[in-house]
């Protein structure tokens, strides 16, 4: 791991990167640190814009009194985003491998969206590495597969992507600023005041880099999904020893708010409801954080 810089969007934290080896293959993964304290790991949701810094206010909230560790997955954000065939095996490793190199105490993680699946799967196989864990707006679904469209279509729609001329155009035509924003509006923040000109730039610009298009076309049809089932999902929660704290996103798509609701049967899991959607943890921090350090501190 290698110090590379001070943060540009947390001025007091520093940019390190974490060396991981796959397949006898080597790959460049960015996190970041602030504050001091018990660890606490940052996880962001899978989706087309994804990157540490949908957390970032979080993050400054919390280094207050934790250590606080912030992830880019590798093929999102600032991490390395090589033209592999990502998979739930990758990052299962890529996470037990961040968390055994990275902590010499077992870990607070908080994890959003997608990325929720693979916080439970290590806290299953590796218990004593995770203390407690909080689930923000958890899914286990991507996009095509809620919609519905079977797998045939969906691997299509994949391998087009993923080739140099037309992937190329079909993942600009779901990058432009425009459907950017619509996707906002849908599905991520409530506030359609908050889709500023400059903040709709920003998102699109993380999309915008070398090899962007190969990660998140495997998140959007499914192929990056953690769980297969309702069941499955359930089971692997309630399997846990760990305080677990839930986060309702109140606003959320009808499907992903019935799964997030399916959770509310596990009865030693903690349950807050918060206005929001999809993106709650980065539309509206300070009620998220808050909500947080009233579990952590109980």
């Amino acid at each position: 791991m290698n110090t590379i810089q001070a943060s540009k969007i947390n001025p007091q934290a520093t940019i390190d990167q974490y060396t991981w080896h796959w397949q006898n293959q080597q790959f460049q993964v960015i996190y970041e640190t602030l504050g001091q304290g018990n660890p606490v790991l940052l996880l962001p949701a899978f989706s087309t814009v994804s990157s540490r810094t949908e957390m970032a206010r979080i993050a400054q909230l919390l280094a207050k009194e934790y250590q606080v560790y912030l992830l880019d997955w590798l093929g999102f954000g600032d991490s390395q985003r090589p033209a592999l065939d990502y998979n739930p095996q990758l990052y299962h490793q890529l996470l037990k491998d961040f968390v055994n190199n990275t902590f010499q105490e077992p870990v607070i993680i908080i994890a959003a969206g997608h990325s929720v699946g693979y916080a439970l799967e290590l806290a299953k196989i590796a218990s004593e590495t995770i203390s407690k864990l909080i689930l923000v707006a958890p899914t286990w679904r991507g996009p095509l597969r809620v919609m519905g469209v079977p797998k045939s279509i969906r691997n299509l729609v994949k391998n087009l992507v993923r080739t140099p001329i037309i992937g190329q155009f079909l993942y600009y035509l779901n990058t432009t600023p425009g459907f950017l924003k619509f996707m906002y509006r849908r599905h991520v923040y409530t506030d359609s005041t908050k889709l500023t000109d400059e903040f709709i730039t920003n998102k699109r610009n993380i999309t915008q880099r070398e090899g962007a298009r190969f990660s998140p076309v495997a998140f959007v049809t499914g192929t990056l999904d953690p769980i297969e089932s309702r069941n499955d999902f359930l089971s692997l929660i309630e399997s846990l020893s760990q305080p677990i704290l839930t986060i309702i996103a109140e606003q959320s798509p009808p499907y992903s708010k019935q799964e997030m609701e399916a959770i509310t049967s596990i009865d030693k899991i903690s349950i807050v409801r918060l206005p929001g959607t999809l993106g709650v943890h980065e539309e509206s921090p300070e009620l998220v954080t808050e909500t947080m350090q009233n579990f952590l501190q109980s």
